[in-house]
């Protein structure tokens, strides 16, 4: 008898094992090399470098380790994505790598409850790109003699993809001419982007009303694996 319940004990236990099964994986944050040492965080994931398509997700991390707020379709340059260290300007390709996110702007008002440095893209406001200027990757307003006017975007010319956006620190603190000027995460358009990353309207709202400067948030662009992988960054 006592050899039966050893053994109805064994067989309990196993069947209890196998029925948990394996952990799934940790949340995507925590499987990355930096987070940008806040406690917000963007994930913008590719399946590879040659995708148009992914998914954004934004993060908070609290005393549990790091959960997921939301996520939204994506998309991307028209020409994928390349390595933010190395990438050409002009070559319609989503630079990869973790950013911080400096400020927001938009030819819309913000949303009531936004925290983030707002700035309102009127006719006088442009994104100056021209290699040649002192205003390179710089928001200006209005346009100065030195940026050419074909090598910058007035904002207000494409108000459905910058309604609201923000801006995404690629190549911004120390920018190195012919990097690439001008890259943010702003509301969809027809297509694939230039360049930046695109989600929804509706995503876009929802992110701006949940970021916090005080929380350091980044965003950190990549693919699923390979040299380019989000968790490389």
């Amino acid at each position: 008898m006592r050899g039966f319940l050893v053994t109805g004990s064994v067989l309990l236990a196993l069947a209890g094992s196998l029925g948990a099964g394996p952990a799934g994986p940790a949340p995507l944050p925590e499987r990355m090399a930096d987070t940008g040492g806040g406690s917000q965080l963007i994930t913008a994931e590719a399946p590879g470098t040659g995708s148009t398509t992914g998914t954004v997700t934004w993060w908070d991390r609290g005393p549990g380790g790091w959960t997921e707020a939301g996520s939204a379709p994506a998309r991307f340059g028209a020409n994928g994505l390349t390595e933010g260290t190395t990438r050409i300007q002009g070559t319609n390709t989503t630079p990869t790598g973790l950013y911080d996110l400096p400020y927001a702007f938009g030819t819309e008002a913000p949303r009531p409850g936004t925290r983030y440095p707002y700035r309102l893209a009127d006719d006088s406001a442009w994104w100056c790109q021209d290699n040649e200027s002192s205003d390179y990757n710089r928001w200006v307003r209005p346009l100065p003699a030195g940026c050419r006017a074909e090598e910058a975007e007035h904002l207000v010319a494409y108000s459905t993809q910058y309604a609201r956006a923000l801006v995404i620190g690629f190549n911004y603190d120390r920018p190195v001419r012919g990097r690439g000027a001008g890259i943010f995460l702003h509301v969809d358009g027809k297509g694939a982007t230039a360049g930046c990353v695109s989600v929804p309207a509706a995503a876009v709202d929802r992110i701006l009303a949940w970021a916090d400067p005080d929380r350091r948030p980044h965003i950190a662009i990549g693919t699923v694996s390979g040299p380019t992988a989000v968790t490389r960054y």
